[in-house]
């Protein structure tokens, strides 16, 4: 189990020359899918450029759930990915008082063993899964992928995943997609913090290994 952690952010607050010059770059990205339709003005069409086709999702969702450029007020630097698990939404800080709001599904578990900062150690574009002790204890149909489950469009990590380090050791805590939109906005019964397969992608190409993470619980 995830022990809570917190450390002091007072480094993650000033902006260096390096990371402003970065963040800047971050608005000149790509988003990382492409299709029809739109909530927010963000695309949520099929993806059919991926090796697994991802669907569209339904038009007519929330489109408070739709990833949006909006005002922001924070002490962390451009570039910092900010988790606030009570609203269910994922920042990723841009300069200038904005951010790049996502939302997220939570698990009812795990999202609360993790507070603090962290660093993203490794990303994995349709990443294998294995369940946890825990997982397999409270959902006993995970024992069947006790040894792994290959990457693909049904594996619960979805598109992509960010591992959150600690001191170079992998805290099992991870940033993924899912295949079950629908719980985005919630908590579920288990799994870390989960973005729609469209908006893991895009949080994907902007951010790169080394960036910072905070989670905050209140």
């Amino acid at each position: 189990m995830i022990k809570p952690f917190d450390r002091n952010l007072a480094d993650m607050t000033s902006p260096s020359p390096t990371r402003r010059a970065f963040a800047a770059g971050l608005l000149l990205l790509p988003a990382g899918c492409a299709g029809v339709g739109s909530m927010g003005g963000a695309s949520y069409g099929p993806i059919s450029s991926e090796p697994y086709p991802i669907p569209g999702l339904d038009p007519s969702r929330n489109a408070e759930l739709a990833r949006q450029e909006v005002p922001f007020t924070t002490p962390y630097k451009p570039g910092t990915v900010v988790v606030k698990i009570p609203e269910r939404r994922l920042y990723l800080v841009q300069p200038n008082g904005r951010a790049m709001r996502y939302a997220v599904g939570v698990g009812r578990a795990e999202a609360l063993n993790f507070r603090g900062t962290a660093t993203i150690g490794r990303k994995a574009e349709w990443p294998s899964w294995t369940p946890t002790e825990h997982m397999i204890h409270a959902i006993p149909r995970y024992a069947a992928f006790a040894g792994g489950m290959p990457g693909g469009i049904n594996n619960p990590l979805g598109a992509r995943a960010l591992y959150l380090y600690r001191d170079g050791q992998d805290t099992h805590f991870r940033l993924h997609g899912t295949t079950e939109p629908e719980t985005i906005g919630t908590a579920v019964s288990s799994g870390c913090i989960r973005l729609v397969n469209h908006d893991i992608i895009d949080l994907y190409n902007r951010v790169p290994v080394g960036a910072a993470v905070v989670v905050l619980q209140g």
